[in-house]
């Protein structure tokens, strides 16, 4: 578990995280979500140890990372700005990788790299931007770290390999119960895969929720009614949004369905069906809920 405290960090004047608190359980695949800029590669980079913080505490299984080679070795990074050293090939790479973890696996790596046909004998730097991400992911992967984190993780890959990755961290994550931190500032990339996610803004996480509580909390009705009907009609329910054309309204609701559903079956209405909400949406409405307007802040 990777719990954090107060945690501010400082560039020159500007203070980028500020007072962040955040839980993210072992096991999970956590979506870290804000716009360009919020700060969500610097809260990162200070898990790993590689930026050092100007305050508040950071524990990983109850431990602090600082001079813990130990604990060093349970987590693997791929940042959202890729470095490869100049002359190295896919191969030398991952013989790097393999001497800095003392659990890395060579053999999957090699098969990772094939079943992507990457060139293995050819320098990284030559590399298409997509093919370097996916040089970056597989290393990072064969590392069988406990905690991975990666930063804009689909960046540049194709819709395709991003389906086969998808898979094998999820894999992964299933035969080590690794834990995966992954950020973007698109919502619509982590909605299929993350089962956890918190939104970064102005330095600390404004909202953070599990998805399946997210999914089950919040539903979209369209409802017709034999009599002429307003929002007022629906004052026992919590309603988020209601917008009517014609005879037919469009509501959003939050709470329990099940009790929801008999009470608006005993309303006898003409059409009630129930529609699925993108995690896009349901983000708006809970944003609006907060004082916020959701498209502002990712």
């Amino acid at each position: 578990m990777i719990k954090i405290t107060n945690l501010t960090k400082t560039f020159g004047d500007k203070k980028v995280l500020e007072d962040l608190n955040c839980n993210i359980k072992t096991g999970s695949i956590y979506g870290l979500i804000g716009a360009n800029g919020a700060g969500k590669s610097t809260l990162l980079r200070i898990i790993m140890g590689i930026f050092n913080k100007d305050s508040g505490i950071v524990e990983i299984d109850g431990k602090i990372l600082e001079d813990n080679e130990e604990l060093k070795q349970k987590l693997a990074f791929v940042p959202d700005d890729l470095y490869f050293f100049k002359n190295y090939t896919l191969k030398d790479m991952i013989l790097f990788y393999s001497n800095l973890y003392k659990n890395f696996d060579k053999e999957y790596a090699f098969s990772l790299a094939e079943k992507l046909k990457l060139p293995q004998n050819q320098k990284v730097n030559t590399f298409s931007k997509g093919m370097k991400r996916q040089t970056a992911l597989i290393c990072a992967i064969s590392t069988n770290a406990d905690y991975i984190f990666f930063d804009e993780t689909f960046d540049g890959v194709d819709p395709v390999v991003r389906k086969f990755l998808k898979k094998v961290i999820a894999d992964q994550m299933q035969k080590k119960e690794t834990t995966i931190i992954m950020t973007s500032h698109n919502l619509r990339e982590l909605e299929d895969f993350c089962d956890n996610l918190g939104l970064l803004y102005k330095g600390g996480i404004l909202f953070e929720s599990e998805i399946d509580s997210l999914k089950t909390n919040m539903f979209k009705i369209q409802i017709s009614l034999k009599k002429d009907f307003s929002e007022k009609d629906f004052q026992n329910f919590n309603v988020l949004s209601f917008k009517k054309s014609g005879s037919v309204a469009t509501v959003i609701l939050k709470g329990d369905r099940e009790g929801y559903e008999k009470i608006l079956n005993d309303m006898n209405p003409v059409i009630l069906d129930f529609l699925p909400l993108t995690l896009e949406e349901i983000f708006i409405y809970e944003m609006e809920v907060l004082g916020y307007e959701f498209n502002e802040i990712v």
